[in-house]
């Protein structure tokens, strides 16, 4: 095959720095790299060939003395017909001693041959792409360890506040941990909490551990994303009439005001007084809603005052019924 100037080949000038060389290297190995580029195998074996003289100032000066087909082989100097040769001097170089050697096997002398991309970018000083891989690829990394998932079981309020948990997790030689891990506030049933390098071991290490947590139920919240729902119970009177009632939110007991006229099923807002996000912190809302209760008994008196009531402000809950 016919070679390339050399020059031509990384695309710079013969008067180009060291520096330059190794960018417009860096650049055509991340273009034509087997790894990331199959169909460019040739030109990435080309480059490296010219990469490999350029940067060595000794093969470089003989290379601009020389040329590719130096004074080699037959006494007339030149090159046998149907091989491309390159020539240095007598100083031990791979090119001493007269004896032609085509690119291709300055190729696969050259380090840079068998790795990967990646592998080849931080030797040049610069960073790579991960790509598919290569089977003569050196210096891989052992894989680590699976990751591996432990569920946890928390209280409502443990969940919604964060708290510090402690556990013992059995190894695969059946030896026990002690695994002590700060659960973030606002996690959920089906939540994962990552313990780095407490999963598998592998010959690369281990891997993760995930918590995978589930909460208990609680006997007066209810949770909705960020927001937190409880019922109210109202008197009659307190729901006719309005009332401030003292509730319970996560943060303690606070003092929410009911409406006059408030019927059944009104949602009465505290707000910021719901579940912090993990990720932004921010706080969602409490929802009080309103359930009227009415006593399981009257005494006669009372019996009296709800009649008159009925007869002094008529009302029907179902005028505007639908049916």
């Amino acid at each position: 095959m016919t070679q390339r100037d050399y020059y031509e080949v990384l695309g710079v000038k013969r008067s180009a720095t060291a520096g330059q060389i190794k960018s417009a290297y860096r650049r055509l190995a991340r273009q034509y790299h087997p790894d990331v580029n199959p169909d460019g195998v040739e030109k990435f074996k080309e480059a490296t060939a010219a990469y490999e003289v350029l940067s060595d100032a000794d093969k470089r000066r003989a290379y601009d003395q020389f040329g590719a087909a130096g004074p080699v082989g037959a006494a007339a100097g030149r090159p046998g017909p149907g091989r491309v040769h390159t020539w240095s001097g007598a100083d031990g170089g791979p090119f001493a001693g007269g004896m032609g050697v085509d690119f291709e096997d300055l190729f696969r002398a050259s380090p840079m041959a068998g790795m990967s991309l990646e592998e080849l970018m931080a030797a040049l000083g610069g960073a790579g792409r991960p790509g598919r891989g290569r089977a003569g690829a050196r210096r891989r990394p052992q894989p680590r360890g699976a990751d591996a998932e432990f569920p946890v079981t928390l209280d409502f309020m443990q969940a919604i506040q964060g708290c510090t948990t402690s556990f013992q997790r059995r190894r695969p030689d059946g030896s026990a941990e002690q695994i002590t891990v700060k659960i973030p506030p606002g996690v959920r049933t089906g939540s994962k909490v990552r313990v780095a390098g407490k999963g598998n071991v592998g010959a690369g290490g281990a891997g993760d551990l995930y918590l995978v947590t589930e909460v208990r139920e609680h006997p007066v919240f209810r949770r909705n994303g960020s927001d937190l729902t409880m019922d109210l119970p109202v008197s009659v009177t307190e729901a006719a009439l309005g009332a401030k009632v003292t509730v319970p939110t996560i943060d303690g007991p606070t003092v929410v005001k009911v409406p006059p006229g408030a019927s059944g099923g009104t949602r009465l807002r505290l707000r910021g007084k719901g579940v912090a996000d993990p990720k932004t912190g921010a706080r969602g809302d409490q929802y009080a809603v309103v359930k009227i209760v009415l006593p399981k008994e009257l005494s006669k008196a009372g019996r009296e005052l709800l009649q008159r009531l009925a007869e002094t402000d008529p009302f029907d809950p179902r005028e505007k019924t639908p049916w």
